[in-house]
This record gives C-alpha cells, sequence and structure tokens, in this order.
C-alpha cells in the first residue's frame, strides 16, 4: 500500500471537520487495500512551523489500522490535552507524520546498564510503565533528546513519575516504527 493513501485517509480524516463535503468511502478503501483490515497500532504527529502542534496515537494493535488513523488523525487534531483545536488556517500549514507501530516486546534488564546497553537510539520508542501509569516515545523524539539520559529523563517525567525514576525499576517495552511523512 502507497503511504500517500495513509496520508490521504489521515488529512481527510481531520479536514471532514471543516467541510461536511469530504467523506471518508470506508467500503471502496478496504476492499482496494484489504491490508487496512488487519488490526494496527499507529500515532499520528502534527508539526506547525517546526513545533509539535498534536500528537495521539495507540500503542497495541486493537482495532482496524483504517479505523485507527482515521481516530488517532482526529484526535490529534482535536483533542491532545496539550494544545487548542486545530484551526482551518492551521490545518493548510500543518505537517503530518504517521507512525506505524510494530507490536511492543519487554526489555528485561537488571540495571540502569544494562538497560541502556538493550536501547537503540533513534531505532526504538520505548513505553514506561509503572505502578499503573506508563508514558511514550516514539524514537523520533531521539533527535530531540539525543542522550539515553535526556531521553528517560523527559519520559519519566511526561509520565510524572521521578526524574529518576530508571533507579525503581519500572517496566521497560521498546517497539519501531515504519514513518510516514
Amino acid at each position: 500500500m502507497e503511504n500517500q493513501v495513509l496520508l490521504d485517509i489521515a488529512k481527510k480524516s481531520i479536514e471532514k471537520k471543516f467541510d461536511s463535503n469530504i467523506k471518508i468511502n470506508k467500503t471502496k478503501l478496504l476492499v482496494d487495500f484489504p491490508e487496512l483490515k488487519e488490526n494496527g497500532a499507529t500515532f499520528v504527529t502534527l508539526i506547525l512551523d517546526g513545533q509539535l502542534r498534536g500528537c495521539i496515537g495507540s500503542l497495541q494493535a486493537y482495532r482496524p489500522l483504517l479505523d485507527d488513523l482515521i481516530s488517532n488523525a482526529n484526535a490529534a487534531a482535536f483533542e491532545d490535552p496539550r494544545f487548542y483545536e486545530l484551526t482551518p488556517l492551521e490545518f493548510k500549514k500543518v505537517k503530518m507524520e504517521i507512525s506505524i507501530l510494530s507490536t511492543p516486546v519487554e526489555v528485561i534488564y537488571t540495571d540502569i546498564k544494562d538497560l541502556k546497553s538493550k536501547i537503540k537510539p533513534n531505532i526504538h520508542g520505548v513505553i514506561l510503565q509503572k505502578d499503573g501509569r506508563r508514558s511514550t516515545f516514539l524514537p523520533q523524539v531521539w533527535e530531540q533528546l539525543p542522550t539515553f539520559e535526556e531521553f528517560f529523563s523527559h519520559l519519566c517525567y511526561k509520565g510524572s513519575f521521578e526524574v529518576n525514576c530508571l533507579e525503581f525499576h519500572p517496566q521497560i517495552f521498546i517497539y519501531e516504527v515504519k514513518k510516514i511523512k
């Protein structure tokens, strides 16, 4: 399946909020691209003028890729609690990136040094989980936080954990993504 098809689906799922004439023909898409029926986990990231403008996604594949993509594109534009809803003017200028996630795998580690040896910067997305809370960074976040220490201290902070939360041995899961811009 072409990347442009996925980008068009995500774009239309946002645009239809501004233009009621825009429809997503799910039946035709599922006939033309049967892989959209398979369960998939996506993140949709919106960038405006080089800054994050919304990012929402699924960590586990639990619904068809088509539905996951439509829902997460819409949520990134209109439901990310860090931002106001996207405006029509912003929509014209926003850049979109779709990440399709592999199934997360738990990393078994003994200590921070061992964990560091098992994490591949720029390849692994990371889910940090402890006491019923979790946070994640996509692999793309390594571009802004290139060191293991920066990446994990920000990931701990994002999840409202202590900045040194790795010392408390949280569960760590890794995944990879297929990026579509």
